[in-house]
């Protein structure tokens, strides 16, 4: 079976993958054990704060990274109109933090990131995180898996498990690659620091994602025929 097949396996291990977010998002919202709001603050804002809070720490004695600023303006400028109920999110919603048994899940990994907020976050994530490595695939001339956990597969089979359509996806799949280029800075903050790696002249590439997060600010990232429209309906 070619992997670029919208049937099978792959489409069977997306269903069940995306199911994990839906249980995920079921459960009670939690009172201790992960981070939450302050008082009179918003779930969605409190996460960019401790997004910001983490680089700043990430970037102390350091020059920052110019494009990780201005990612953070446009989180501002973009934030969505609305923001909806809380739920429980695991944070590092992925496959490689998923174990399964006949493709089908039998365990969640790696809840350090875990926190309440919109349902959204842990969508993105789950998105955006295969096209990180479906880009890099692409870059090394590899086919990768191009029909695996796309936008409108994973979106779509969302709201068929749980009745809610996911919204301003634009907004949170940027977001996504402005928390992976914080991570990716820490990283590379981290290897320099010991001497692992050299400091770059341009301290935007110690994000190795750096074109996605500058398309997807400027909207250029997804194709024009990409399901896109309902969520600014």
């Amino acid at each position: 079976m070619g992997v670029r097949s919208r049937s099978g396996r792959p489409r069977a291990l997306t269903a069940a993958s995306v199911g994990v977010l839906a249980a995920v998002h079921a459960a009670p919202l939690p009172t201790v054990g992960v981070a939450l709001p302050n008082d009179g603050e918003s779930p969605l804002r409190a996460h960019i704060r401790r997004l910001r809070e983490f680089y700043d720490w990430a970037a102390q004695g350091r020059a920052g990274a110019p494009l990780i600023e201005r990612a953070f303006a446009w989180v501002d400028e973009n934030f969505p109109k609305d923001e909806p109920e809380p739920v429980l999110t695991w944070g590092d919603a992925r496959i490689g933090n998923i174990m399964y048994r006949d493709f089908a899940p039998v365990a969640v990994l790696d809840w350090e990131m875990a926190t309440v907020g919109p349902r959204e976050l842990d969508i993105a994530w789950m998105i955006f995180i295969h096209r990180f490595f479906q880009d890099l695939a692409e870059l090394a001339t590899l086919e990768g898996l191009p029909d695996f956990l796309t936008r409108d597969d994973v979106t779509a089979e969302y709201e068929r498990l749980t009745g809610y359509a996911p919204r301003d996806l634009d907004f949170y799949i940027t977001y996504s690659a402005l928390v992976h280029a914080v991570i990716m800075f820490r990283i590379n903050c981290r290897a320099i620091h010991f001497g692992q790696a050299a400091e770059p002249a341009d301290p935007d590439d110690m994000i190795l994602h750096r074109a996605t997060v500058e398309a997807m600010m400027a909207g250029t990232y997804w194709p024009l025929d990409s399901a896109r429209g309902t969520e600014e309906a």
